[in-house]
């Protein structure tokens, strides 16, 4: 408050009395003169007196206020040399102009004066802290092994009209330590799933069984007792794992030796042993971790199995997977999910199935496929079918003079007025929603099937009703031709139909040479019964002699990387890119010495790399670090917004780091 308008306030009432006898005495005079004189004498009097009084008065008061401020600031300076917190004073610079021995003490250094604050704790910017609103600082800093809670305000210069930084150190070690044993101690969950039980199982000898399971829990149990873990077997195939969170990164340093430990088993046995791993990681409680690890050993066995998965509450990361799938014998899951899949299509009003964009044969096969099921069964069906290869466009022509299929093939706008709430969307050769012909319609239906078999990645079509992802059949085809066997007995699958899913199944195994098993050629075999002309599939492939040329040209280009991956480049000239890059990415696996290829397009859009391998080789793994995806020995992406020699600096990065990690 100002001094002198506390010392008005104070003398008012006084001055006003003082006036007031003054002014009754001039009144007095005219009336009564010597009276008026008396009080005029004591008017004069009073207020001398008054005068000198006020005067003494306000001697004191400020004699008073200035001992008050003089014993404030001394007691200020006093708790402020004195005060237990280690303190420093800074200039908005950052150098210090003032500091207590707590403060001394923690840097253990004299002369700290005109110090920068930075020079001292790396990275301690007071511009990064500042709350310039509320002119206050608070945040968290280390040094060295100690940890340190600073809180602050900004305090002004008036003379100068410049500020100080006041900063308080309370000293959180304690309870840094205290929190990160907690964080340390803390639980998460994983599992462990012997992929192929069955198989190992009919292909061991009977005498050898007890051993190699044996091996197999013995492996187990020394790869969790390595860091400190609980096991519990809870199914002959399945042990659920608890490991705390100190040994989390000890765990993925290892990279899952496990996985390797578990191939190497060799007692008689056929078929090697592999396991797949998720943990479930970064949850708010076990519940949360339990849900992440069931997700990632679901990952782990919709990408092929032999492989670990982390999950936590932001992303999925993947250890392993290098080897290639192995077919399951049985066919339960295949007529579980045909019955499943008749009874979808008998309660819908109608039924819609896509494939991804731009289709190739596998995926038009596996819709045309279906729909005769559909028709089978009495629904109306209708296929949404976009851009296209040569392959589809070839298998269309044939069907032009079919009347059956009058109106089969809608497009976009059509199929969006087709899909309704009590709609049937079947969804083939893809799981990802970004990849589907048209993803608007996913939301328009809660009826969602997907048939799939490429491995699966992180992103996937969500609120489905059916589910048939099978990373181990060769093509979706396959797994359609095996569905239709058990969804009618007395299914009239047409001869046009035999040869579209036929073609989708010899596409995908490069004519039966890649990823083949015994079912897949059950369910060739079963096609070639309904009249497959073996010709004509092969000249639905044939090619004309520009795009023979242009293949070759793409081959003659081809560069060699790490004596065994061969990598060429090319620039789109037609609408038959896909299959171009494709075929010129499988006849560079002829040449001698070459394990995997790639083929990278420019196009209008975007970059277009196919990848193939003959299975020693992940190409998979690899293109996944560009944002692809597909098999082991088949896999491509798409990149936007770089050019070709920026996309084949990417992909030979990503080559580098696949064999660094193998190394590792």
């Amino acid at each position: 408050m100002d001094t002198s308008k506390f010392i008005k306030k104070l003398f008012t009432a006084n001055s006003l009395y003082v006036w007031l006898i003054g002014v009754l005495g001039v009144v007095a005079f005219f009336f009564h003169r010597v009276l008026g004189i008396a009080e005029l004498i004591l008017f004069a009097a009073l207020l001398i007196f008054n005068f000198l009084h006020n005067k003494q008065r306000t001697e004191m008061v400020l004699e008073l206020v200035d001992n008050l401020t003089l014993d404030v600031d001394q007691a200020a300076k006093s708790s402020l040399m004195n005060f237990p917190l280690p303190t420093v004073m800074l200039r908005l610079d950052g150098k210090i102009t003032w500091y207590n021995e707590g403060f001394e003490e923690i840097f253990g250094t004299e002369h700290l004066f005109e110090v920068d604050i930075q020079t001292l704790v790396e990275g301690f910017s007071l511009s990064d802290v500042v709350d310039t609103e509320k002119q206050t600082i608070e945040t968290n800093v280390r040094y060295g092994d100690r940890f340190f809670h600073v809180i602050g305000n900004l305090s002004a210069l008036p003379e100068d009209s410049k500020y100080l930084v006041v900063l308080y150190w309370q000293e959180t070690t304690a309870l840094h330590t205290l929190e990160k044993r907690l964080d340390n101690e803390r639980v998460f969950i994983g599992m462990v799933l012997l992929d192929n039980y069955d198989e190992l199982m009919q292909n061991t000898k009977e005498s050898t069984k007890p051993q190699l399971i044996a091996q197999i829990e013995k492996n187990v149990n020394d790869w969790v007792g390595q860091f400190g873990g609980l096991l519990y077997k809870c199914e002959r195939d399945k042990y659920v794992v608890l490991f705390q969170y100190r040994q989390l990164e000890a765990i993925l340093r290892n990279k899952f030796e496990l996985l390797n430990k578990m191939r190497a088993i060799d007692l008689d046995n056929k078929i090697p042993v592999t396991v797949s791993i998720g943990l479930g990681v970064d949850g708010e409680d076990m519940v949360e971790n339990n849900s992440y690890a069931q997700e990632a050993i679901n990952m782990a066995l919709g990408r092929g199995g032999d492989q670990a998965v982390v999950k936590d509450r932001q992303q999925f990361r993947f250890y392993g997977g290098g080897n290639k799938e192995y077919e399951k014998s049985t066919r339960v899951k295949a007529r579980v999910v045909s019955f499943a899949l008749k009874g979808l299509i008998a309660n819908a009003s109608n039924v819609v199935i896509m494939g991804h964009k731009n289709a190739d044969i596998d995926s038009f096969g596996a819709a045309f496929g279906l729909q005769r099921a559909c028709k089978q069964l009495g629904k109306p069906v209708n296929i949404l079918l976009g851009n296209h290869d040569n392959t589809v466009k070839n298998m269309l022509e044939r069907l032009e003079n079919e009347e059956e299929y009058t109106g089969l093939f809608v497009n976009n706008q059509q199929a969006e007025d087709m899909v309704r709430e009590d709609t049937l969307l079947i969804v083939v050769d893809t799981h990802k929603p970004g990849y589907v012909e048209n993803s608007h319609i996913l939301g328009k239906t809660k009826h969602i099937v997907v048939l799939d078999h490429h491995r699966r990645g992180a992103e996937f079509i969500e609120n489905t009703a059916l589910v048939y992802h099978e990373p181990y059949a060769s093509s979706t085809c396959e797994m359609v031709t095996e569905v239709l066997q058990y969804i009618d007995d007395r299914l009239d699958l047409r001869k046009l139909e035999a040869e579209a899913l036929y073609a989708g199944i010899a596409i995908d195994t490069k004519h039966f040479t890649f990823k083949t098993g015994v079912r897949t050629f059950e369910a060739a075999s079963y096609l070639r019964k309904h009249g497959v002309d073996t010709v004509a599939i092969k000249t639905m492939f044939q090619q004309d002699l520009t795009t023979f040329v242009r293949k070759a040209e793409i081959i003659k280009n081809a560069t060699i990387l790490r004596d065994h991956i061969a990598l060429s480049t090319c620039k789109v000239t037609g609408e038959d890119y896909q299959v171009l890059v494709a075929q010129a990415a499988d006849e560079m696996l002829g040449i001698k010495g070459i394990q995997a290829s790639f083929v990278l397009c420019e196009t209008k859009e975007f970059i277009s790399i196919s990848g193939r391998s003959l299975g020693s080789i992940n190409v998979q793994v690899i293109l996944e670090k560009l944002g692809g995806g597909g098999h082991l020995t088949m896999a491509g992406a798409q990149l936007y917004d770089v050019t070709l020699s920026e996309a084949q600096e990417r992909l030979v990065a990503a080559i580098d780091d696949y064999f660094d990690e193998a190394i590792d």
